[in-house]
């Protein structure tokens, strides 16, 4: 071993060691013990977490207690969010394409009882360390792009980065939180060692910042009326602003059509400016992406 691959192992050891503290510190702040969950009794646990939360049809569960025991014992990732003996939180992942250094990320969910305690994030930080631990630096998942809270958590909070639109990438799903809705989705990737990402699990997120973009030159390409409908406005320039809805699982329940509006407004818009070579490089929270335009003209 050269001088240069020992250095190499040190700093991917402290590496390792960091996300493995910054995990255990995230976990106490949410009061909980993440922890890998591999007995039948826990896995069956999990499977009911989840079906609380998306309360899908009968015949179409997110998962089921055997799905999730094969993947446990093949080596992929199932974890609990534990608050004593309750579980509270879980997170399923597989490994991903190319094996050894991609894992997809394929559901996670916290109990109603637990939102605010910022379990997510213990769960998430959790799921890097044991990634980081294997020699895994991706992490991969997605998301509705419609959902302006998942996006600021993935985006913001986590300092993750969207790749690709997936337009209907599911199909049909009529469980509680899709509500028939079509199942347009953004594949996200984390890499874990950026330093976006260290500095976000180390509790030091950079959040968008819609008006100081448009000081610098921004436009809006798909904003908001006053009755909170989608508008679209010009792509041509370098910087981009493309809104969401404020809660749109909310919306999907008072007016459908104005969901069903906005779900074809953001695939036309964040679709072809990712598909165009776009990036977003960041979201605010009030419920905007900001996208360096790959086409864009100033």
């Amino acid at each position: 071993m050269t001088e240069g691959d020992e250095v190499a192992t040190m700093n991917t050891v402290n590496d390792q060691e960091r996300a493995h503290v910054a995990a255990g510190t995230a976990a106490i702040a949410a009061g909980v013990v993440v922890r890998d969950v591999t007995e039948l009794t826990d896995l069956e646990a999990v499977y009911r977490l989840f079906d609380g939360i998306w309360r899908p049809s009968p015949d179409n569960p997110p998962v089921t207690t055997q799905m999730l025991r094969a993947l446990s014992k093949a080596g992929n990732y199932v974890s609990g969010a534990f608050d004593g003996p309750a579980l509270v939180g879980a997170c399923v992942g597989f490994l991903g394409a190319p094996v050894g250094h991609v894992l997809h990320s394929h559901i996670a969910g916290v109990a109603s009882g637990a939102l605010g305690r910022h379990v997510g994030f213990a769960l998430k930080l959790h799921q890097r360390a044991w990634a980081m631990a294997r020699g895994i630096g991706e992490v991969e998942w997605t998301y509705d792009p419609l959902v302006a809270r998942n996006a600021y958590f993935n985006i913001t909070k986590l300092g993750a980065l969207p790749s690709e639109y997936l337009a209907n990438f599911y199909g049909d799903m009529t469980d509680d939180i899709n509500g028939g809705d079509d199942t347009d989705r953004i594949l996200i990737r984390w890499d874990l060692g950026s330093a976006a990402v260290v500095e976000a699990c180390a509790g030091r997120p950079r959040p968008g910042d819609v008006e100081a973009e448009l000081a610098r030159g921004a436009v809006v390409a798909l904003g908001r009326t006053s009755h909170g409908w989608p508008v679209p406005g010009s792509t041509e320039g370098e910087t981009l602003l493309v809104a969401v809805p404020r809660d749109v699982e909310a919306l999907r329940s008072i007016d459908p059509g104005a969901a069903k509006e906005w779900r074809v407004a953001v695939r036309e818009v964040l679709g072809a400016a990712l598909a165009g070579g776009g990036r977003v490089t960041g979201f605010d929270r009030a419920g905007w992406y900001v996208v360096t335009n790959g086409e864009g003209t100033s």
